[in-house]
């Protein structure tokens, strides 16, 4: 049953921080003056993104598993006017710095899922909850509640620092340097509504890793990432970062580059604050497109960057806080509940040794292990986190961390507790084995409830582990050792870029309809704190993605030499083999011959449906403007092969040339007499299309056709195989973009007739 916002605030004012408490009145005052159209809507959304308050999307009608929204017991809200902020219920994000819970703040989470949202908690890809269906008259007591066990929502969304992430194997893993959880939460407070990050052109996301092999902390993805070292200073070991700025994900993704190798502990605060002044001065603010770290970085030069970064720092003033705060935490320490020792008869349960097998790390300290809590597609129901905080309470000293993989890690395990706890999570239906394995699936929201999301991965993702795991009997280790990630659009939320089998959603025309289908990205590595990044090389439907998982896993399994990795394997054969390979699948029937094509996962509905027209003869009449984008998409994977075989320069060309072609057919019809040339191509594409805002969608405006302008500006550029890989990937972007473009423009003649 809910409280009222006043009741609790009432109830909870003496747990709160006053600050804290200043900031949810604040916010509620705010939603007041918004429903009363007395605050400008740009102004209101960035507020209440600050807040981690998201509008979602409702025109699914089904979740991911099938269950209709309107059984999920929640009334319609009408709308209040000019004041309007939604129709119906939203998200909230909720802040978990490095991921630590403790029971209690576990406990208020399952009750405000329980309460507000519909039952289920969310982990994501950067060790947030996020909680979906809230009414934003409703967020206040969230806040609240949320405030008196020390979370606090401020700036888990909008332009600012997000959640500071980091590996959550910190200070128990064998290979770290040494602990890097006390500065991640130094660093994380010490930012926190800082005046210095108030003002960025859009979000900045940090992460800590202990050590540079695993991909725990993914520091190469973000725009500030701190692996732990040490070096030797006067004849004694120093500890310190190495600093790398810049990185990302998003629709482009680019590399973290080296900013330091060594920055000692008492300059983390003073010289990240630095970067944040830098960002803020110079990053841009109007095109948010464009407003990424990375991009200002990549148009000054790592040099150039660092030169200012260093320039801020000899002129800031000195705060107290820089030493205060690191003091304060060298003397953390997490230590076990019960004595360490060793598993001894292990149980002849099956399920229980692949458990162990897959769920179980080895811990630095001896006679302990961290134990992986695999949550399919990162949900889990109020019950089972009461539960799981009662089993942290029992086992560990408040020891349990939120993962990137959308998991959760108990910590301080004593070995000779774990059967006992096996039995305990099994109660909780939460004992389930291969984390981190290939049926650990990783996918965000997509058509759920994200307003970007083109087909569904998380229909996608439960299809793929149910397949799996009735083939996991029989699966070679080899196989059962991938990565499978996916995103329902080309933003990079389930972080395909990174994964061994990575995929994300797209549309395409078939016929009279549209077919959901998902790119296959190829080449990404998730070690090495995401080591390098994967290309698309094929859109496939999604009814055909299960086949495409078990043909490339077949022939790796056939084809690999003796202990052959994956992206070894992949790398050797070379993706213009992988691309023939799955030439057939790449295809989808006819409605008539297979209505479900039709259909995304998880979603009865036809997918869309555009009145094309069906053409004599023996066929449909093919628009030149598919021929024009299937050459386009020829040439973009052309572009990837010469990538491969390193000539940068061919490849950055081919793509540079692949945009002109599939700008060209959009332009071909309106205008069929354009030459070949770059210069008229441009011309008339700007004219007719970017000038027109026929190019524009909802949400991405005009993001894609950037991508072909500044590559024209660039035409007589040097590629290398950062920026060849780059332009492949805007390429990409910009071809599904006119494929979008292209449809729309159909349906909108269709309406018509």
């Amino acid at each position: 049953m809910k409280v009222s916002s006043e009741l609790w605030k009432e109830q909870l004012k003496e747990q709160i921080r006053p600050d804290w408490a200043k900031e949810i009145e604040d916010f509620e005052t705010t939603i007041a003056l918004r429903t009363q159209n007395k605050v400008e809507e740009k102004l209101f959304a960035e507020t209440r993104l600050r807040r981690g308050v998201y509008g979602q999307r409702y025109d699914n009608g089904l979740r991911h598993d099938g269950i209709a929204q309107k059984t999920l017991n929640f009334e319609e809200k009408p709308g209040k006017g000019p004041g309007t902020v939604w129709d119906a219920p939203g998200m909230q994000r909720i802040k978990v710095p490095y991921g630590g819970l403790t029971p209690e703040q576990m406990e208020v989470i399952a009750d405000l899922t329980e309460e507000y949202s519909d039952g289920i908690a969310h982990v994501t890809t950067r060790q947030d909850f996020q909680l979906h269906y809230i009414h934003l008259e409703d967020t206040p007591s969230l806040h609240r509640r949320l405030a008196a066990v020390g979370i606090t929502v401020r700036e888990a969304c909008g332009n600012s620092v997000r959640n500071v992430t980091a590996c959550p194997y910190s200070g128990v893993c064998p290979d770290e340097k040494f602990d890097i959880t006390p500065y991640a939460h130094a660093l994380t407070y010490f930012l926190l509504g800082h005046p210095d990050v108030q003002d960025f052109g859009r979000k900045f996301k940090p992460a800590f890793s202990g050590c540079k092999n695993h991909a725990c902390g993914l520091t190469n993805m973000h725009d500030l990432g701190l692996i732990a070292t040490s070096r030797i200073v006067d004849g004694k070991e120093k500890q310190g970062f190495e600093i790398y700025v810049g990185g990302g994900l998003g629709a482009v993704p680019h590399q973290a580059k080296l900013l330091s190798d060594f920055v000692p502990l008492e300059e983390l605060l003073p010289l990240t604050q630095s970067i944040a002044r830098v960002f803020a001065r110079l990053g841009e603010k109007q095109n948010r497109n464009r407003a990424r770290l990375k991009f200002l970085i990549k148009d000054l030069g790592i040099e150039k960057f660092k030169e200012l970064v260093l320039e801020e720092r000899q002129k800031l003033p000195h705060d107290p806080r820089w030493t205060e705060m690191i003091q304060e935490i060298q003397s953390f320490q997490e230590s076990a509940k019960r004595p360490g020792g060793d598993l001894k008869n292990i149980p002849d349960d099956a399920d229980f040794k692949r458990w162990l097998e897959t769920n179980i790390r080895p811990q630095r300290q001896s006679g302990y292990v961290t134990v992986t809590i695999a949550l399919p597609l990162g949900d889990i129901t109020p019950n089972q986190l009461r539960e799981l905080a009662n089993i942290v309470r029992k086992y560990t000293k408040d020891t349990i961390r939120t993962s990137v993989e959308q998991n959760m890690v108990l910590r301080w395990i004593s070995k000779t507790d774990l059967w006992d706890l096996y039995q305990d999570l099994k109660k909780s239906q939460l004992s389930q084995s291969e984390a981190g394995h290939i049926m650990d699936i990783v996918a965000c929201p997509a058509t759920d409830t994200c307003k970007l999301g083109v087909a569904s991965s998380r229909g996608l993702a439960g299809e793929l582990r149910k397949q799996l795991a009735e083939k996991a009997f029989h699966m070679d280790e080899a196989i059962k050792d991938l990565h499978i990630k996916v995103s329902g659009c080309f933003n990079s939320c389930g972080q395909q870029h990174l994964a061994d089998l990575g995929f994300y959603g797209v549309g395409r025309k078939v016929g009279n309809y549209m077919v959901p289908h998902f790119q296959v990205v190829l080449g990404g590595q998730w070690e090495n704190n995401g080591g390098s990044y994967g290309l698309p090389i094929v859109a496939i439907p999604s009814k055909n993605i299960p086949a495409v998982v078990d043909r490339i896993s077949e022939k790796y399994l056939k084809e690999r030499n003796k202990q052959e990795s994956f992206q070894d394997f992949i790398k050797r054969i070379g993706k213009l083999e992988v691309k023939k390979s799955l030439e057939d699948l790449s295809k989808a029937p006819s409605f008539e011959e297979d209505p479900s094509f039709y259909n995304d996962w998880g979603d009865p509905r036809v997918y869309t449906t555009g009145d094309i027209g069906i053409g004599e003869c023996a066929g449909e009449v093919v628009n030149l403007i598919d021929f024009d984008l299937a050459d386009a998409e020829r040439e973009v994977f052309e572009a990837q092969v010469l990538l491969d075989e390193g000539k940068s320069q061919e490849a950055g060309n081919k793509a540079y040339w692949a945009m002109l072609h599939a700008a060209k057919g959009l332009v071909k019809t309106q205008f069929l007499d354009v030459k070949e040339e770059a210069e008229e191509i441009i011309q008339e594409f700007r004219k007719r299309f970017y000038d027109t805002e026929l190019f524009f969608d909802p949400f991405a405006k005009g993001k894609f056709a950037q991508y072909l302008f500044e590559t024209h500006q660039k035409a007589n550029q040097s590629f290398n195989s950062e920026n060849a890989h780059h332009t492949i990937e805007e390429a990409q972007l910009f071809i599904e973009a006119v494929h979008a473009c292209n449809l729309r423009m159909s349906q909108q003649i269709n309406q018509k007739k």
